[in-house]
C-alpha cells in the first residue's frame, strides 16, 4: 500500500486526490486508517498529502500544498494571490500562514471570506503565470498586493528578498537577454497599473524602504525593527579590508563605528556558509572574523530571532549598545 502511495504522490506532485486512492483500490474506511496512522494528511475534503512529505516540507510548503489543493478543488479557475501567490514564488513570511487561500475575482462585487477562500476584488492580472499547475499574480503584482494590504513588515521582507535574488541573478548570454529583473522602478509602475483601493501609501512606502542589500528575512526584520522603534538605519554590507582579506558586515552605523551582525540560526547550517566545515568551525571562524574587526570599530554586537521579534527588549539592547537614534 506505501507504494502505491508513493506512486500516486510521485504522479500528483506531492498531492494525491480521493480519485487517485480509490483507482489504487482504497476505499474510504482504509483511506481514513492511513489517516490515523499519519501516512496519508487530509489537506481539505478530496485531497491529501503523504504524511511524511507533509512532516518534511515545514510550514511553507505545507500552505503551498494547501493553496494547491484548493485550487485544485475549485469548481472555478482560481488566480491566487496575496500571502498565497507570495508562497507560490517561496517568498519568505515571518510569522504564521494564513488559515485560507487568498485570489483575485476581477468580476465580484467586493472582497469576501468563506471557509477555506478568501477573494479579492482588483484589477485583473493579466500576466499571470503558471507554478505547479496553479495559476498565481505575477511575482511583481504579488509584492504590491503584499505592499498595499499586509503589515510593514510582510512587505519589506518580501521584497528585500526579491530585489536581493534579482540583483544577484544571472543574465544569460547575448540572443537570449532573459526576464527583465524586477527593480523599484518596476514595483512602482505595477502599482499605478494596480490602483489598489486601499493601502497605496503603505505600498510605497515598503517599496521605498526595501533594499537589495538586506540579505535575508532576519535582516529586513531587525531593519524595520530600526524604522519603527527610531533608530538610524545603518548602511548594509560594508566592506573592510583588513591585512589583505575583504569581510563584510550586515550593518555598520559610520558616524559611531558600530558594527551589528543579524545572527539567525541558519547561518550555521546552510551549505553555502559552512563550505565544508562543521558547526564548531563556522562559529570559530565567525569569532575570528569578529576579532579581526573589531580594533577598528568601536563596539560588534550581534543578536538573533527572539531579541529582534521583542520589540521592548530589543529596544533596550539597541539603548544598551548606544546605536544611534533617528533624527
Amino acid at each position: 500500500m506505501l507504494e502505491a502511495l508513493e506512486t500516486q504522490d510521485a504522479l500528483g506532485d506531492g498531492l494525491i486526490t480521493a480519485e487517485a486512492l480509490r483507482a489504487a483500490g482504497m476505499n474510504a474506511h482504509a483511506v481514513d486508517i492511513l489517516v490515523r496512522r499519519g501516512e496519508l494528511r487530509r489537506l481539505r475534503r478530496g485531497w491529501y498529502a503523504l504524511g511524511a512529505k507533509w512532516q518534511a516540507v515545514g510550514p511553507d510548503g505545507q500552505y503551498r500544498l494547501f493553496a494547491r489543493a484548493t485550487a485544485g478543488a475549485a469548481k472555478q479557475s482560481l488566480v491566487l494571490s496575496h500571502h498565497s501567490a507570495a508562497a507560490m514564488h517561496g517568498l519568505p513570511l515571518i510569522g504564521a500562514w494564513p488559515v485560507t487561500v487568498h485570489a483575485l475575482v476581477p468580476d465580484a462585487h467586493g472582497g469576501s471570506s468563506h471557509r477555506l477562500v478568501t477573494t479579492h476584488r482588483a484589477v485583473a492580472e493579466p500576466k499571470a503565470t503558471l507554478i505547479a499547475g496553479v495559476a498565481v499574480t505575477s511575482l511583481a503584482r504579488t509584492l504590491v498586493d503584499i505592499a498595499a494590504g499586509c503589515s510593514f513588515l510582510t512587505g519589506v521582507t518580501m521584497i528585500d528578498h526579491v530585489l536581493h535574488q534579482e540583483s544577484r541573478r544571472v543574465v544569460p548570454g547575448a540572443g537570449n537577454p532573459g526576464v527583465p529583473a524586477i527593480t523599484k522602478a518596476v514595483l512602482f509602475a505595477e502599482l499605478d497599473a494596480v490602483r489598489p483601493r486601499t493601502g497605496r501609501q503603505a505600498a510605497e512606502r515598503a517599496i521605498t524602504f526595501a533594499d537589495e542589500l538586506s540579505a535575508n528575512a532576519g535582516e529586513s526584520l531587525s531593519r524595520v525593527r530600526f524604522e519603527e522603534l527610531k533608530f538610524q538605519i545603518p548602511e548594509l554590507q560594508v566592506r573592510f579590508d583588513v591585512a589583505g582579506r575583504s569581510y563584510f558586515v550586515d550593518y555598520f552605523w559610520r558616524g559611531v563605528r558600530k558594527i551589528g551582525e543579524f545572527d539567525g540560526h541558519t547561518k550555521y547550517t546552510r551549505a553555502a556558509v559552512m563550505n565544508g566545515m562543521d558547526v564548531v568551525g563556522v562559529v570559530v571562524a565567525e569569532k575570528d572574523r569578529e576579532s579581526t574587526l573589531r580594533p577598528f570599530v568601536t563596539s560588534f554586537n550581534r543578536w538573533g530571532w527572539n531579541l529582534a521579534l521583542n520589540d521592548v527588549e530589543f529596544y533596550r539592547f539597541l539603548c544598551e549598545k548606544g546605536v544611534p537614534r533617528a533624527r
